[in-house]
């Protein structure tokens, strides 16, 4: 007979209300919830993901170590924020309590190539104590296993160009505020475009001392090259804003951005490789106004040539969706911190997930 899986859910914020529904209705139990914000905290999970009472309250995430210790699920679901030493902390709870993890952080999806030291430990601390981390989401399929697919379709390549839009609504303050959404020219220079006006050196300095901001296409780069077998030579990023030619509301940020401000950013990342294949990348993510939406625009130059776009993608469902497909190749991986270059493709999971844990050998 099949069990149920047991997930622990880490943050109950605005994705939380999809991936606690969507891993229920694929046969999963969630055991306990944690936060922070007070408006959560004592809140029944149901009355937040939708499904009507379940039992289970949002608990304070100060006390996430013991009870992970204590529950022992098989996977907890983190999203908490973007960037890994935000992230460390609900990771290495996870990984002393010999809990697998998977994070929507984005830098997560591929930090090796800018929070090496953070990631060496949590590796380190995770393989000892029997149990798999990693980052997963949209960028899982849309900047990842979507272009290495039709990389598999093509004879030679030159020159691959990624361009993604997502609206930082979506996704909860953390996220906009990384982009700098809300501030003004001025401050945008000084606080999120400065930090890539520096010479290879500077930024090979900062990453070795994990002062680094990495844009999301960063850690995107860094996973095609690992999958596809390429050698970073240089890697570069360049961080612009965003603008909006009227005052625009953000309800995320609880304020009315000015004409004129930054509602965002475009951060492109370049890396050119050993091999001679270049990958131009770059990521939108701003307030969006009236008639915007997301997009996903690939193009492979070689031979031969293969572009792909993606109107209006669920950005949000779909992050959830592969955070809850991934759960399975998530127990199934070997301990550490490993990443999803080294899992299989993603898959669609038609039965309950128990099944396919099942199969990869868990009790």
């Amino acid at each position: 007979m099949v069990r149920k899986l047991r997930i622990a859910q880490y943050g109950c914020g605005k994705m939380s209300v999809y991936t606690m529904r969507y891993a229920m209705e694929k046969g999963a139990e969630i055991v306990c919830a944690f936060g922070r914000s007070p408006h959560n905290l004592g809140k029944d999970i149901g009355d937040i993901a939708g499904v009507g009472k379940t039992g289970v309250l949002v608990q304070d995430s100060k006390d996430a170590a013991a009870i992970l210790k204590e529950k022992k699920p098989d996977a907890c679901i983190i999203t908490t924020a973007s960037l890994m030493h935000d992230l460390k902390g609900p990771l290495m709870e996870c990984a002393e309590s010999g809990v697998n993890a998977i994070t929507t952080g984005e830098e997560a999806f591929y930090s090796w190539n800018s929070s090496c030291k953070t990631t060496q430990t949590l590796d380190e601390v995770a393989k000892r104590h029997g149990c798999t981390l990693c980052g997963s989401g949209y960028q899982d399929v849309f900047w990842g296993n979507l272009i290495t697919t039709l990389a598999g379709a093509t004879h030679t390549i030159k020159k691959i160009i990624g361009k993604s839009s997502y609206n930082v609504e979506d996704y909860g303050v953390a996220l906009a505020k990384a982009h700098g959404a809300g501030l003004s020219l001025a401050d945008f220079e000084k606080e999120i475009a400065a930090a890539d006006n520096i010479s290879n050196a500077e930024r090979e300095a900062l990453i070795e001392q994990e002062a680094f901001l990495p844009s999301y296409m960063w850690s995107a780069i860094g996973w095609l090259c690992a999958r596809l077998g390429l050698n970073v030579k240089e890697q570069t990023q360049k961080c612009v804003p965003q603008t909006h030619d009227e005052d625009l509301r953000s309800d995320t940020l609880q304020m009315t951005i000015p004409a004129g401000s930054a509602t965002g950013m475009s951060a492109v990342v370049t890396a050119i490789t050993e091999e001679g294949i270049v990958i131009e990348a770059e990521c939108i993510g701003r307030v969006y106004a009236a008639g915007e939406f997301d997009q996903n625009v690939w193009t492979i130059q070689g031979e031969p040539n293969t572009e792909v776009i993606i109107n209006r993608p669920a950005t949000v469902e779909l992050t959830c969706a592969t955070i809850v497909n991934r759960i399975p190749d998530l127990i199934a991986a070997a301990p550490g911190f490993t990443t999803t270059d080294r899992m299989p493709t993603n898959a669609f999971r038609a039965r309950d997930l128990g099944f396919y844990a099942k199969q990869s050998g868990l009790e």
